[in-house]
């Protein structure tokens, strides 16, 4: 059973009401995502506050954090407000069609671990199946936003399995957004890759930046230094 709590050097992230829990995949995406010199950045489907929390933690941005879930909108506000950022971190409770129609902001950083299984069988457990898959929260309208409310130098970094992610690449050029780098994530070196990190831009590169990164040493134990580094300002024994 999940902790009902996680905590990281500078803040904690209580997860008892939401169906999601904190994972290393979406930690190492926290931690990639540029923020520097972000003005506004929004987190779509923020469910615990987590990424909201990464990025609020080493930039100086105003950060708006959109979750459709009740429970989980109420349980991030928890703890954006327990933050040492609160007074940068905003939380809306609704969807992101609802917010799009009354939203005024530009975003530098838009950033969003989505419901991702198109292929997979649901699991019977309703928070969960929301969480996880397209059916709340569709790619398309993830794009149709960015291309709206994302600055014209701005980026949109998406986290997604690695079939999903070659849907949401298939996509995202009829919404004039182009993908300009890939990071594959792996469970350890030799391991699967789980998770694509994209970052997508309105300027079509010549070529897509593509990378690998693996989370744990071949043993599947230790994590390797590349972890080790880009997590150690936020995991409490790193």
């Amino acid at each position: 059973m999940a902790n009902s709590y996680f905590q990281f050097k500078q803040f904690r992230v209580e997860q008892e009401k939401c169906a999601m829990k904190v994972c290393t995949d979406s930690c190492v995406f926290g931690a990639v995502v540029d923020v520097s010199g972000a003005i506004r950045i929004l987190d779509i489907g923020t469910g615990t506050g987590l990424l909201s929390l990464m990025v609020a933690q080493r930039s100086e941005a105003t950060i708006d954090a959109v979750e459709i879930n009740q429970e989980a909108a109420a349980q991030a506000k928890e703890n954006f407000v327990l933050s040492p950022w609160k007074e940068r971190l905003y939380l809306h409770p609704v969807s992101l069609q609802e917010f799009a129609k009354y939203n005024q902001q530009q975003y530098d950083v838009i950033l969003s671990n989505p419901p991702f299984f198109l292929a997979s069988l649901k699991s019977g457990n309703a928070a969960k199946d929301s969480a996880k898959h397209t059916g709340d929260l569709f790619f398309e309208d993830i794009l149709a936003f960015a291309q709206k409310h994302l600055t014209k130098e701005g980026k949109l970094y998406i986290l997604l399995p690695p079939t999903e992610a070659r849907h949401f690449a298939e996509l995202a050029p009829a919404h004039e957004l182009y993908l300009a780098e890939t990071i594959e994530v792996y469970t350890y070196i030799n391991g699967q890759c789980i998770r694509h990190i994209q970052t997508y831009t309105f300027a079509q590169p010549s070529t897509i930046t593509t990378s690998q990164f693996h989370i744990r040493e071949a043993d599947k134990v230790t994590y390797t230094s590349e972890f080790t580094e880009l997590l150690k300002g936020y995991y409490l024994h790193l």
